[in-house]
């Protein structure tokens, strides 16, 4: 039976000293966790309990399984590889601590013994081995390939703390390699072949001989304890403390639908102005933030040179928890540009490992600016017009139904005969007039499927989604209560909406009473129902090759993808997909208020990006989209970019009309 050596060469009295400084350690461990926790605690009170198994089994999927950090490839095996390992490693420093100063002082037997301690000797070689590698990973990728989202932090001591972390880490796997094989090298044990990277470093030393290998093993065994306590006590106080506070960050995740944007606080005025009013969980996630820059990556306004980096943004909100010098959050820490190049895409939340929520955290800022009245001129005018009006054109709602007068057979009143779908037309799709057209479409579209539909007339006003997003929460609520009341009067059974934007509102966000909230259905969801039933069939196939965009407010906030796709191929058009799409589409720049406030010249905007990667695909003749904004932004876009005469821009509902 193999025997245990593992303090093989350790005098009683460093091992004394080992636990002196283990006793040091916990207390500036102790101190540093507690210190975090009494700052998070300073936030607003914020209820994220319940579901007690969906959020366990979010750990295991996400903190185990690390299934968002595995999104990407090489970062996702590198973090895997180091958690996995460093892990693994943790837990066999603690069963042997266990075995030799617990089971075997108090208790006389040790369970480290026999196959048990071969398996567990294997296992731990091979682990560190990952853990070498994955720091190598890391070493390589920060250093060498250099990618821009790991630049130009807005805090010189970062990079600092990098390289203080990969250091460590990787000091603390080697010198532990370098102990082990130093021991093999002189008890060279029958069981040694266990250990085979131990073993190609004994035999490396065997040439030193026997008493040389034993002091250089205390001195490097030494070296390997002192920084893993050094770690260890350094934690709280480095990006390392991720490792507790992503995985508390992941539990107490919103389980809410995405499109479901957390209610106002009023405590202290409208908003956030200072650190403290945010909540708790907001707290938490500035210090969840890894700095890994994913976020930015995908973010349209970083990415259209707007001052708006979520990962600065993060990294800054969690520096100003700790700074004593009265530095106000609005100017000095977070400029108002920030908080208004957002489009309220939700890319950000999408892919943050840490499973963030930006989005909460901005708009509690944009509230106050908007309390205060600090905002863009043309979305000024653009509140005070719903306010007024309860459009953003400024129009008279008498003027919302203008679109139906030359339809035939006419478009019924659902507030004076009952109805099975109700159509929530929006304010783009009513008012714009380069969008009448579309809308007339549609209408003949419902017409021809033989739907049973109506409108509201002149009782409909903006769904408010993005009056909400801007932080106009008053406006929002009353245009939600008169949407509520006139709805409230109608007899219908589905509502149908060929606005993202109005769909997502409706369905997340109102507050339906009495028999719950009815089925509210986008059009591409409606129309692909159809088909399947058989009610909805097409005289013939078009044959253009199309791309398609997805809208945020359609696929990331409510998940539909598929429908809108099976859609383009019923009507025999070939869809290439761009690049990003799907969850990961490119946002086109219109949302959360973007699309009433002014772009400064000289900036590529996030629809132009969005165009030249559409025109970039071989062959294709139509971007096709499936909502009123996109149609706005892109055909300008199609104009800014000089793409008129390549592509064409087209409502999905003007293929489904044609193919009829």
């Amino acid at each position: 039976m193999p025997v245990r050596e593992t303090f093989w060469n350790i005098p009683h009295w460093a091992e004394i000293a080992q636990y002196i400084l283990a006793l040091l350690t916990a207390v500036v461990f102790v101190y540093g966790v507690t210190r975090r926790i009494l700052r998070v605690r300073q936030g607003q009170s914020e209820k994220r309990t319940g579901h007690f198994w969906a959020r366990i089994w979010s750990l295991v999927v996400q903190v185990l399984g690390q299934k968002r950090t595995l999104g990407e490839l090489y970062p996702g095996l590198m973090h895997f590889t180091i958690f996995w390992g460093m892990l693994v490693l943790a837990i066999g420093t603690a069963l042997a601590t266990v075995d030799w100063d617990i089971t075997l002082l108090f208790f006389g037997f040790q369970f480290l013994t026999g196959w048990v301690y071969i398996i567990f000797e294997l296992t731990l070689d091979i682990l560190g081995l990952l853990v070498i590698t994955g720091l190598g990973m890391a070493i390589y990728r920060r250093y060498v390939i250099r990618p821009a989202r790991l630049q130009n932090f807005p805090l010189k001591t970062l990079p600092r703390d990098d390289v203080y972390v990969l250091a460590m880490l990787a000091f603390i796997a080697i010198s532990g390699y370098l102990t082990e094989g130093l021991r093999l090298a002189v008890t060279q044990p029958d069981w040694g072949v266990w250990s085979p990277i131990g073993g190609v470093i004994a035999a490396a030393f065997l040439a030193l001989g026997d008493p040389n290998n034993q002091t250089l093993h205390l001195i490097v065994w030494g070296l390997h304890i002192a920084s893993a306590f050094i770690i260890l006590g350094s934690l709280p106080f480095t990006k390392l403390f991720h490792i507790f506070s992503v995985p508390l960050n992941i539990y107490f995740r919103s389980l809410q639908p995405a499109g479901a944007l957390p209610a106002a606080r009023t405590e202290g005025g409208m908003g956030v102005k200072e650190w403290k009013q945010f909540t708790w969980k907001q707290l938490l996630d500035f210090e969840s933030c890894t700095r890994c820059g994913r976020c930015q990556d995908v973010c349209p306004a970083y990415l259209s040179s707007q001052l708006l980096s979520p990962r600065n943004m993060m990294i800054k909100l969690d520096a100003h928890l700790w700074e004593k010098d009265g530095r106000a959050l609005h100017g000095d820490i977070i400029a108002p540009e920030e908080i208004w190049a957002c489009t309220t895409c939700r890319a950000c939340a999408q892919v943050c490992p840490a499973f963030i929520e930006h989005l909460a955290s901005i708009v509690d800022m944009r509230r106050h600016l908007v309390d205060q009245g600090q905002m863009d001129a043309t979305l000024q005018t653009a509140l005070m017009n719903l306010g007024r009006y309860g459009n953003s054109f400024g129009q008279s709602e008498r003027m919302r139904a203008k679109w139906t007068a030359s339809l035939q057979p006419a478009v019924k009143d659902a507030r004076h005969e009952p109805v099975e779908y109700l159509w929530f037309v929006g304010d783009y799709a009513s008012y714009s007039p380069t969008l009448t057209e579309v809308t007339r479409k549609a209408a003949d579209v419902f017409h021809k499927a033989g739907l049973n539909f109506g409108i509201l007339f002149d009782a409909e006003r903006n769904a408010g989604n993005d009056v909400r997003r801007v932080g106009e929460e008053g406006i929002f609520e009353m245009l939600a209560g008169k949407n509520m009341q006139a709805l409230g009067k109608c007899k219908f059974e589905t509502i149908v909406t060929t606005d993202p934007h109005t769909y997502n509102t409706l369905k997340n966000e109102y507050s339906w009473n009495g028999n719950g909230r009815p089925r509210i259905l986008h059009y591409t969801e409606l129309l692909d129902k159809l088909i399947v039933s058989g009610q909805l069939k097409f005289s013939k196939k078009l044959d253009y090759k199309v791309t398609y965009h997805d809208p945020c407010y359609l696929g990331r906030y409510n998940g539909v993808y598929d429908a809108p796709r099976r859609l383009i191929r019923a009507t025999g058009c070939e869809l290439a997909e761009m690049p990003r799409h799907g969850e990961r589409a490119f946002c086109c720049g219109a949302g959360g208020g973007r699309i009433w406030m002014e772009e400064k010249p000289g900036r590529e905007r996030p629809s132009e990006i969005r165009v030249r990667e559409a025109a970039a695909l071989e062959g294709v003749q139509a971007f096709v989209v499936a909502c009123p904004k996109d149609v706005t932004m892109f055909r300008d876009a199609v104009k800014t970019t000089g793409n008129e005469s390549r592509l064409q821009v087209k409502d999905l509902i003007e293929l489904v009309h044609e193919a009829l």
